[in-house]
């Protein structure tokens, strides 16, 4: 099989991303698998890299018997863009058309990357004819992606959450987007191989950022100390020691280097260019650029708490997929500090309890206001809130330009009261919700922030968009807070009677 590399449009890059991982652990094999996966991805138009086609041979390692293998886990980290999906495709073309695995679970952070694998391999497998004659069944149904064939393999794709894969028997579970990856998900998740007689566990992700990638963190551990001869691990970074130093750092490891891109990205000079990491690095900022780009991560130790304020099962306990909020409702906006996301949320009374919801989250904010502005014609809420001294505040002018009311601005001490009101209202069962990812993801990675004898969200250094939490916080807050009404319009004709 001719090399990537070998192809003369690769000719003009300097550099070409090293194909071996900085930090490798694999279990003994005494035969693999590999060759045979990369060689059906072959036959089905999927190209692999060299490093691809390592982490493949490695991960499908065969124990002494060559009926079971090696490694029962497999974790990658990696940074974006640098193929990692590829390898997942090859991995689940190989389940089901050579390994006969009956389940394979493919499952994703968000809906959206779990529907974009599906539609990746499901291309792959139409596009080959032998292959697509073996297919019974495509399931397109939103949330019930899948395909099925004749001899009864099966291969579904999920949105993690505390219930996915529950009543699943996976022969293969892959966790993508493993960087967000906790207990609950695990715990739905993990207990389906049991029962299998060759189960494996594959994990994908770029580099952990804080309290919600504790399972990577723990992957990762056992990694590094090389201890567990049932992981195949695989990490493309640099030294994030060497790189966090201001002076006297190596040639090879500094994050300006790109040898230090090269190094911490397999794909270089394949499918990532060097003018466009160039361009990444100032936009960035160093701090993201060294996690995104350079597989510098922020891995909580074994003994880090997620879900520290609010506690997991309370927050699951409250979740109502049937809930609808009733009039009137209140809206409230909230953008990170770094204006990477917003979101827009909702709440109102539903019965007893107050609804909350994510009506919106989305990078950027270019988007809210036109989005305030539909969802304002269409509710006539009784207020929107935004904090004027958030990255929100921003947005004021033009929101109520396009709003045509006045927005509620609460003060630091009624944020305060706000938020000690959403905990209380959580913690005595007060509260219902959708049990929507953004919205969970940012309870998990919550944080105090101290205001005098009060708290409030934490903003920074969270690791997590928190604006989902600030969102419903304020948007709770607003079903009470005092609203400035318009003054009503007299007739010309009602003051002289």
């Amino acid at each position: 099989m001719s090399s990537v590399l070998d192809g003369p449009s690769l000719a003009a890059p300097e550099l070409i991303g090293d194909q071996r991982p900085r930090i490798l652990s694999v279990p003994e094999s005494y035969s693999s698998y590999g060759q045979q996966a990369i060689a059906l991805a072959e036959h089905a138009g999927l190209h692999l890299d060299p490093w691809q086609q390592f982490v493949l041979d490695q991960g499908l390692g065969l124990k002494e018997d060559e009926k079971r293998w090696s490694a029962f886990e497999v974790g990658l980290i990696v940074s974006r863009q640098n193929g990692k999906g590829a390898i997942f495709e090859a991995r689940e073309l190989a389940g089901l058309f050579i390994f006969k695995e009956q389940m394979i679970i493919h499952t994703a952070h968000e809906f959206k990357t779990a529907q974009e694998a599906f539609r990746r391999i499901l291309a792959l497998i139409e596009n080959t004819d032998d292959l697509r004659r073996r297919v019974a069944r495509v399931r397109t149904s939103h949330g019930d992606e899948g395909v099925e064939l004749l001899s009864g393999q099966r291969l579904r794709f999920l949105a993690r959450s505390g219930g996915s894969g529950r009543g699943f028997s996976g022969d293969c579970v892959i966790m993508d987007e493993a960087m967000i990856l906790g207990d609950a998900a695990m715990g739905a998740l993990l207990p389906t191989m049991a029962a299998r007689p060759n189960p494996q566990l594959w994990y994908a992700g770029s580099a952990g950022i804080g309290p919600l990638s504790s399972q990577l963190a723990h992957v990762r551990r056992r990694g590094l100390e090389g201890s567990d001869r049932s992981l195949a691990f695989f990490e493309w970074s640099i030294d994030p020691h060497v790189a966090e130093c201001s002076t006297g750092c190596t040639d090879h490891d500094d994050p300006a280097d790109p040898r230090s891109w090269a190094k911490a990205n397999p794909g270089f000079g394949i499918r990532i260019t060097q003018d466009y990491v160039a361009r990444e690095m100032p936009a960035m900022g160093a701090n993201v650029f060294a996690r995104e780009r350079l597989g510098v991560g922020d891995y909580p130790s074994d003994s880090a708490d997620t879900w520290s304020v609010i506690g997991e099962d309370v927050w699951r306990a409250l979740a109502d997929g049937d809930s609808q909020p009733s009039d009137p409702v209140a809206f409230a906006i909230d953008v990170t500090p770094e204006r990477s996301h917003a979101s827009i949320c909702v709440a109102g009374l539903n019965g007893s309890a107050v609804h909350v919801e994510v009506v919106d989250n989305r990078p950027g904010t270019d988007w809210v206001v036109e989005r305030a502005r539909d969802l304002h014609e269409r509710w006539s809420p009784r207020c929107w809130v935004v904090d004027a001294g958030s990255p929100a505040g921003s947005l004021l002018t033009d929101l109520e330009r396009a709003l045509g009311v006045e927005v509620v601005k609460p003060k630091a001490r009624e944020i305060a009261q706000a938020t000690g009101q959403f905990y209380d209202a959580v913690t005595s069962g007060d509260v219902v919700h959708l049990d929507q990812a953004p919205l969970a993801t940012a309870l998990a990675g919550a944080r105090k922030r101290d205001l005098g004898e009060a708290w409030a969200w934490a903003r920074r250094g969270v690791g997590v968009d928190i604006s989902p939490l600030v969102g419903v916080t304020l948007a709770r807050w607003g079903l009470t807070a005092e609203v400035e009404e318009p003054e009503e319009e007299v007739e010309p004709w009602v003051a002289f009677g």
